[in-house]
């Protein structure tokens, strides 16, 4: 009993003492760290951080917006919002997806790969997501709730980029394609019952993709991009599903800076009629930022932006009410016995290698199976990293790890992942510990410790697309190691770079390490 009074009172302590580590940083809150301005106008990108491919629903005074994941499960995150500007975490609809050895690092893995480009839809009281795998084909996932629990299905037929549209005459269709738009009519359950119709061939250049189906004042309207960097999005409309469509160009914006090149996403109409899209904009190295752009109906087109260009900071969307201002969370002091929404595992977690209670206040990450490489380690704990609005201002990011239980072989700590990699990590070897810095799988530098409790930082800046790492023994004096990792964006991965915890085994099992926060700032 006196050990258990004991924890909880250190774990409020934790909690008091790092929101007064957070009361005297008045620098940090003198920074714009969130996208609403408190003074009724907004500044995208409205998410500084990797959310890509949104499709975005109102139901009722909810908006509801699904993302790509990819090889990262719990996945397919869907955020929630009250005005299109703060959003909230709202459910990771797939907890693991068990369509393939693959995903659990067993013999491949999916790098690159997995649940690409949601459609998002709400029907007669369900929620439906609609994907494909390139490997393992079309899913559905339907919820009575969009908080969940989420059902999936494997569907026998997939659609690429597919976008979900129910007609007010009981028809049920899917646009899909890449180059080539195709319309399909599906029933209920999301089989099809016609063939794949191909509507419309992109001729502005090649890649027209990402597409979703409105319906508004009597037009069908393809709301579709021409990918990339440089994306051009367009809209198709006819007075038939199946066409033919005229094309018009919504928004091209080739400005430098945060607009450059925005593009696929959904159209939504607030409560008070105004039109808004939710696109997104290439970020290089920390992936691509959601971006709230104005939409305005010109001769019955859905024009983006304003003059021809996206907006930066605009007027917040007239949704009727004013809510307050919420952020997403980042830190994690380990305190509960569930991981927070804004944590997915690399591939498939070992649900048995991981624990919240076997030390309450920890993350205790136990080793899985032996590699050779930190990209086949299984139980890879990862987060996405927020860009500042400021981007002399880097991401800063510490955890706190106690290494006494780790065993031979063992590597253990955190890392900026993409293609290339680094890490900062405590090493044993010959029954003596060292912290290393490995870049790409080489090992950079590495010295010495006797201590069981060890601080490690990794910094990235959106600005120079560079990551550097740190380690200290007592969190006061931190001391860099190694080299600088220089991020890419990579579509062999094909997700921004990422923060990560990991543990994993060179020469056997059994290994733990718990780690008592991680921190950002």
């Amino acid at each position: 009993m006196k050990k258990k009074k004991h924890r909880n009172v250190m774990h409020k302590y934790k909690i008091v003492l790092f929101a007064l580590l957070l009361a005297f940083a008045p620098r940090l809150f003198a920074q714009n760290l969130h996208s609403d301005n408190g003074d009724g106008t907004y500044t995208n990108p409205v998410i500084p951080s990797d959310f890509p491919d949104p499709d975005v629903i109102r139901v009722g005074d909810s908006y509801y917006m699904v993302n790509t994941t990819m090889f990262i499960f719990p996945g397919v995150t869907i955020l929630k919002s009250h005005d299109l500007v703060s959003w909230q975490y709202c459910s990771n609809a797939v907890p693991r997806f068990d369509f393939g050895k693959a995903y659990n690092l067993d013999g491949g893995n999916r790098y690159g790969h997995g649940q690409w480009a949601t459609s998002i839809k709400y029907h007669n009281g369900k929620f439906y997501l609609l994907f494909i795998t390139l490997n393992e084909g079309g899913f559905m996932c339907t919820a009575s709730k969009a908080e969940g629990p989420w059902k999936i299905t494997h569907l026998p037929k997939g659609f690429y980029d597919p976008g979900l549209f129910f007609d007010d005459d009981g028809k049920v269709y899917v646009a899909q394609g890449y180059g080539k738009i195709s319309i399909t009519e599906v029933n209920d359950s999301l089989v099809p019952v016609g063939p794949d119709s191909l509507v419309f061939t992109g001729n502005i250049r090649g890649g027209l993709e990402g597409t979703h189906v409105y319906k508004i004042n009597g037009y069908y309207y393809l709301y579709s991009t021409y990918g990339g960097r440089d994306g051009i999005q367009v809209a198709l409309r006819s007075k038939n599903i199946y066409g033919p469509y005229e094309q018009k160009v919504v928004i091209s914006d080739s400005s430098k800076g945060i607009n450059f090149g925005i593009h696929q996403g959904a159209l939504v109409q607030t409560q008070t009629g105004q039109w808004w899209t939710m696109l997104f904009v290439d970020r290089g190295a920390f992936g691509r930022f959601p971006s709230l752009q104005p939409v305005t109906w010109v001769d019955g087109w859905p024009m983006v932006g304003v003059n021809g260009h996206g907006v930066i900071t605009y007027k917040k969307p007239n949704v009727g009410k004013t809510y307050p201002i919420k952020s997403l969370p980042t830190s994690d002091e380990f305190n509960h016995n569930y991981l927070g929404m804004q944590w997915g595992w690399n591939h498939n977690p070992d649900a048995t290698k991981w624990s919240l209670t076997q030390r309450p206040g920890y993350l205790r990450l136990h080793t899985v199976n032996v590699v050779s490489d930190f990209t086949w380690a299984r139980n890879t704990l990862t987060q996405r990293p927020f860009a500042h609005y400021d981007q002399n201002i880097p991401t800063v990011a510490t955890i706190k790890m106690d290494v006494s239980k780790m065993k031979e072989g063992d590597i253990a700590g955190l890392a900026v992942f993409q293609m290339p990699y680094a890490y900062i990590a405590v090493k044993q070897v010959s029954g003596q510990k060292y912290i290393a810095m490995i870049n790409n799988g080489e090992t950079i530098d590495s010295i010495k410790i006797s201590e069981s409790l060890v601080y490690l930082r990794a910094t990235m800046s959106s600005k120079t697309n560079k990551a550097s790492f740190a380690y200290s023994t007592d969190n006061k004096n931190f001391k860099h190691l190694g080299n600088e990792l220089h991020m890419q964006f990579s579509l062999k991965i094909f997700t921004g770079n990422k923060f990560c915890l990991f543990n994993y085994p060179t020469k056997s099992t059994g290994g733990i390490v718990d780690i008592d926060w991680f921190r950002v700032k």
